[in-house]
């Protein structure tokens, strides 16, 4: 015998090591749902980064100034709010499926209207209600459903590779979409001679077809992404014979069944995380992608085609590191994966705007992508133990209210800072502002447990079987 036949095995089972490390076993063996739902995210970021590309430029070639882009931005994210905070409050007793396909035709409205109109009142009501990113980044209310359907449909053993690959889509989407937005601008204006808002406006119809193929997908999910109805404990309630009182209790409670009930130990953890995800959300607001774009292009003259290279390049960067992260979880746990990632990218921010030469900062961009990602699994992995299932719409959804809220100050500080060319300023502050975040995290909650499985013991303590 010669070993040939016993050495054969040896590479399936390695490439199965490797898929199983890099998370694509979990992906692969999860449910189509999972697969359309990440698809969506794709496609979304695709049209976000995009138009966040364009959009500070479209407005400056409105004859908009950058006070007034800053306002519009900050307008953007506070009526963002409000949306968000209604649709996720009763995604599940409307339908998530319902509020995924709204949101979709919302994106359409939205890029017809930033296609056809030039009215700051106008472009910033489309903005609100249609779903204009002015970071590149998830707003409205597809993010807090999407994560709440993906923790319900997948195991919590494999969460970590799916939310992995649902954030490493939708940085990659976005990276693709800066990409081809910049060189499609860059062409239409250089070699066919458009004029710009010609161009910036065809590019806005582009993405209300992109938002037309997410509506396609949110109708293509089934009706296993739909919220469980809890049971109900046995009572009058549920009595065959219906008392006065029950019959007024079981009205009541049919009547409130659309909102969601949050228990008290999930309203402590939602309070202190509150406190911290807002801190962050503050300092990113102050450097999103729309305010750093224009910084690189007014400060080192960069044309929107190189521009669309460089971010794609610093998002793919980003995109692969997730993958990493999620490997990284299950060695060392979500909080400190989030706090030793995020941290050195908090530095490199407040170092980007610092040097006047173009490969300096370039660097410090890269350098920055390279770790800047990496917490976005792991922290979503992390908020879906820390609450029970039938309040992660809510929490979720609430809690990125709460992030766009505090984001929302920032463009408008930014946007003054830079008609005083003082962008650096504002990346300093952000970078400082994010470490603080990051040490916070680490101290509050590096010894807090799932909830999933300090529920699962409880059980197995009284034998009651939770399944």
């Amino acid at each position: 015998m010669d070993g040939t036949p016993q050495t054969r095995p040896k590479y399936p089972r390695l490439l199965n090591r490797i898929f199983s490390e890099l998370g694509l076993v979990s992906l692969y063996q999860s449910h189509l749902d999972t697969k359309l739902l990440c698809l969506q995210r794709f496609v979304r970021l695709f049209a976000y980064g995009g138009s966040t590309l364009i959009l500070v430029s479209y407005l400056s070639a409105l004859q908009i100034s950058d006070r007034e882009i800053g306002l519009f931005m900050t307008l953007t994210l506070v009526g963002d709010v409000l949306i968000s905070f209604l649709l996720t409050l009763i995604a599940d007793g409307l339908g998530r499926r319902t509020v995924l396909a709204l949101g979709a035709a919302l994106m359409i409205g939205s890029g017809v209207v930033f296609g056809l109109s030039g009215n700051f009142w106008v472009l910033l009501a489309a903005a609100i209600l249609g779903v204009i990113s002015p970071s590149g980044n998830e707003i409205g209310p597809f993010r807090a459903i999407e994560e709440s359907t993906l923790a319900h449909l997948s195991p919590k053993e494999v969460r970590p590779d799916v939310f992995a690959w649902y954030s490493l889509l939708g940085t990659a989407g976005s990276a693709f979409g800066l990409i081809v937005c910049g060189w499609v601008s860059h062409t239409l204006q250089s070699k066919h001679r458009w004029h710009e808002v010609r161009t910036y406006r065809t590019l806005f119809f582009a993405y209300a077809a992109l938002g037309s193929i997410k509506f396609i997908l949110a109708c293509m999910l089934s009706k296993k992404c739909e919220a469980e109805r809890e049971n109900l404990p046995p009572g009058p309630e549920t009595a065959p014979l219906l008392s006065g009182n029950s019959l007024v209790a079981q009205h009541t409670k049919n009547r409130k069944s659309i909102f969601p009930t949050i228990s008290s130990e999930s309203r402590a953890i939602f309070s202190k995380l509150s406190i911290l995800f807002a801190l962050d959300s503050f300092a990113s607001g102050l450097a999103p992608l729309s305010w750093i774009t224009s910084f690189f292009h007014r400060k080192f003259h960069l044309q929107e085609g190189y521009l669309g290279s460089l971010f794609f390049t610093s998002s793919i960067i980003a995109a692969l590191s997730m993958l990493v992260a999620a490997s990284l979880a299950r060695r060392i746990g979500n909080i400190k994966t989030m706090v030793f990632t995020h941290l050195p990218s908090s530095i490199f921010l407040s170092l980007m705007a610092i040097p006047n030469s173009l490969p300096l900062a370039m660097t410090f961009l890269i350098l920055r992508a390279c770790t800047q990602s990496m917490d976005t699994a792991p922290r979503t992995a992390f908020l879906a133990a820390m609450v029970l299932p039938n309040e992660r719409t809510a929490v979720m959804g609430a809690i990125n209210v709460i992030k766009t809220s505090a984001q929302s100050l920032g463009p408008l500080i930014t946007g003054i800072l830079a008609g005083e060319n003082r962008f650096w300023v504002a990346f300093v502050t952000a970078g400082v502002l994010k470490v603080t975040y990051d040490l916070g995290m680490l101290a509050v909650f590096v010894r807090h447990e799932s909830r999933e499985e300090t529920q699962e013991e409880g059980s197995r303590a009284t034998g009651t079987d939770t399944s």
